[in-house]
This record gives structure tokens, sequence and C-alpha cells, in this order.
């Protein structure tokens, strides 16, 4: 991983050129919850301007650091960034607490955050989600691989939901997705098995043969649907 990020920067910096201000790890390779075969290197890249022909110099890098699986860096200027701050709340909030400077000055130290649309954003997110999910188990073929497969895609963004979820509800945000899993569990009263398999085969812990994975997508389902219908109910009422 160091090496890969190291020869990031390196090339970040000679296709930007002063441009480039500062370079900010985030995601789990910093909360200790990085898996090499699900995790994403997640890079946020804060530019002096960002035209079409200074994105355009910026392809060169991204394009064979996509290729090795890692999503395109999100590219702002440091005012686009503040701008955003109200509408990106969770995004923002969980990169302020967890980052990495690998390269320029620490701007997230004072990034000041509008918290005013933060609740908005996690009931909005847990219901797209909710409803997503949906639709992939109705377009996808009914087969256990690609079943599985929609679960442990979708299963690291309803941690973070519910982590928010929890925080817009007054509680002290958990630490890591298990944590989120069984605090939400608790809160709503839904039951984790679905989720708490899921990340027991993200993590290594259980191969898809020792799994009833018709079971599994059964009470993940349930646990997002009674979740999502809590916490709007919660907040509705709060």
């Amino acid at each position: 991983m160091e090496t890969k990020l190291s020869s990031l920067v390196d090339r970040l910096k000679s296709a930007a050129g002063d441009n480039l201000k500062a370079v900010v790890l985030y995601g789990s390779a910093v909360t200790g919850e990085f898996i090499e075969q699900h995790s994403d290197l997640n890079v946020l890249c804060i530019v002096e301007r960002a035209s079409a022909g200074d994105l355009e110099k910026l392809h060169p890098v991204a394009e064979p650091w996509m290729r090795e699986g890692n999503p395109a860096p999100l590219i702002f200027t440091l005012d686009e960034l503040q701008r955003s701050a109200d509408v990106f709340a969770i995004e923002l909030l969980d990169m302020k607490n967890h980052h990495r400077m690998l390269y320029g000055e620490d701007f997230l130290e004072r990034l000041n955050l509008p918290l005013g649309l933060h609740r908005l954003q996690v009931e909005r997110e847990l219901r797209t989600n909710w409803v997503r999910l949906r639709q992939a188990v109705v377009a996808a073929p009914q087969k256990k691989n690609i079943q599985l497969r929609i679960m442990l895609d979708s299963v690291a963004a309803f941690c973070v939901l519910f982590r928010h979820a929890l925080m817009v509800l007054g509680q002290p945000p958990p630490g890591g997705k298990r944590e989120a899993v069984q605090a939400i569990a608790k809160a709503s009263g839904a039951n984790p098995a679905g989720f708490q398999t899921i990340l027991d085969v993200r993590e290594g812990k259980r191969k898809e043969k020792e799994i009833d994975i018709e079971v599994t997508l059964q009470t993940y389902l349930e646990f997002v649907e009674v979740v999502t219908n809590d916490v709007d109910r919660r907040l509705e009422t709060s």
C-alpha cells in the first residue's frame, strides 16, 4: 500500500505541478478496517484550479490508478470543498475525523463543517440505499454468488450510514462496522444476523459454502428495512 500511495503522489505532483495543494487518504485505509480484496484506496486532491485542461492533465495518473481497482481521486478546490460541506456532511465528517495527509498542509483540521443538513442527508441516503438494494436484488439473476456480491458490495456503505444515524439520534458514534451494526440493532430492535454473516465473509472468517445465502439475504434486507423505518420515525418525533 505504501509503495502505491507514494507512487501516486509523485505522479500527481509531476502532472499537476504547483496546481496541486494537498493529497489526503481517507476511508478504511486509515480506520484500520482495510481489506485488500474488498476495500478501496480513497484519495482526495485539493487543487488551485479545476478547469477542463487542469483535469485532463490528471488523466494519465488516474487511469492506471483505476486499473488497479481504485476509484478515481476526488478533485476539489479548497473553496469548493468548504461550500460543499453542508451537502456532503456524512463524507466530510468521516474524512475530518479519520484521514492521513499524503502531501501538503492538513486543511481538514480547520475545515468548518455546518451540520444543519447532516440529519437530512442521513435520512435520504438510508432510504436511497435501501431502494437501490431492492433494485439490485430484483434485477439480478437468482444465483447465490451474485446475491452474495450484492450484499458484499453494499455492506460498507450501510455501516457508514448506521453510524451516522446513531449520531443524529444523539448516540455516541461507534468505532467500526461491527460496532455500528450492533448499536443500530440495539436501538431499532432489528436482527443483525445477516449483516454479521456478511461481515464475517468480508473479513475472511467464513466461506461462502458455510452460509445459507438465501436466508442471509432475507435477514439482510429485513435489517435495512427495519433500521431505515425506525430512524425515520425517531427523527420525525425528535
